[in-house]
């Protein structure tokens, strides 16, 4: 390829971010823009000569392949009813995410998977970037926080800029931080599409077909046999909407592939909540063992951890009298 095919991304100077360097990185997963080079500048003067520009502009045009997001009166989303207001990776991947998709999974655009891989890796992975780099709690609430949270990709992406004690605050090493950064994104968005595809995907029709079984399990319907561990619990939560699952689903038994123990797990109410539809009974909470067994009046009972969210018998016979007791109770 000749020096003047290349396309050229740009995106500004300075100080960076997780949503400009994952932006670019998604940019050149496209066919588009393969291996664009990456140009950093505020010049505008330079920036119109490019063939696309994110995070830099104040222009989001996305016919010229502009995708700024700071201008006066900017209020994209990225729809299917999100209302998170887009970063510049939320918008290049509202545009090009399915393309990115499709071509990871080697299918076309219009294969199934893809539409609902888009959807799902938006609300896991994306959306997150979004709302950080603008800003948007993750809680409506004044409280303050009960934790500080430093680990997550955005803050790990703000630590890779150059120190202010560097000695060397060039633009070539700034620029080789970007690159770090922009690699970091990257392997964690295609960690996520690939996890998505491999494990989370065929993970649904599992827990259809077991949300279908679910009263040969328990008359009440609330419990949910997995007769082989998946990712089960995003599907659950819109698969009882879909298949409109009435009452719902308050414990899941599943064998833990390790220990080959059963587990019985209390539903959350919420994907992202840590509180239970219905934790299992206090009176067993931090108890292990025989003194467990003694006071739920069940053989092979192992443990239940001290909030109540999960709890575990030798068998699924066992499992099962733990989580019909607890409906109980």
């Amino acid at each position: 390829m000749s020096t003047s095919a290349i396309k050229r991304v740009g995106t500004h100077n300075g100080s960076f971010h997780c949503d400009e360097a994952l932006g670019c990185f998604l940019l050149r997963l496209t066919n588009k823009f393969s291996d664009a080079h990456i140009v950093r500048t505020r010049d505008p003067e330079v920036l119109d000569t490019l063939d696309a520009v994110l995070d830099v502009g104040g222009v989001y045009e996305p016919k010229k392949d502009r995708y700024d997001h700071h201008q006066k009166g900017f209020t994209e989303v990225f729809g299917y009813g999100f209302t998170t207001k887009l970063s510049s990776a939320g918008l290049v991947y509202k545009h090009f995410g399915k393309e990115i998709i499709a071509r990871e999974l080697q299918v076309d655009e219009s294969h199934p998977d893809v539409e609902r891989l888009y959807l799902a890796i938006y609300r896991s992975f994306m959306e997150a970037i979004d709302a950080v780099d603008n800003g948007i709690n993750q809680y409506d609430t004044d409280q303050p926080p009960r934790y500080v949270n430093n680990t997550h990709l955005s803050s790990r992406v703000g630590r890779l800029n150059l120190d202010w004690t560097e000695p060397d605050q060039s633009s070539e090493k700034e620029n080789e931080a970007f690159d770090r950064a922009m690699a970091l994104t990257g392997s964690e968005f295609l960690d996520s599409v690939r996890f998505h595809a491999k494990s989370w995907l065929p993970a649904r029709s599992v827990v259809i077909s077991c949300l279908k079984d679910r009263f040969q399990v328990d008359p009440s319907g609330e419990i949910l046999y997995l007769d082989k561990f998946c990712p089960w619990k995003l599907h659950l939560f819109e698969l009882e909407q879909e298949m409109e699952i009435s009452p719902p689903i308050k414990y899941v038994l599943y064998q833990d592939e390790r220990s080959k123990g059963w587990r019985v797990q209390a539903v959350s109410i919420a994907p992202d909540k840590f509180e239970s539809r219905k934790a299992l009974p206090t009176m067993w909470r931090g108890l292990r063992d025989q003194e467990l067994s003694k006071e739920t009046g069940i053989p092979g009972c192992v443990f239940v951890h001290m909030s109540g969210f999960i709890g575990g018998n030798k068998t699924c016979d066992g499992a099962l009298e733990m989580a019909k007791a607890a409906l109980k109770l």
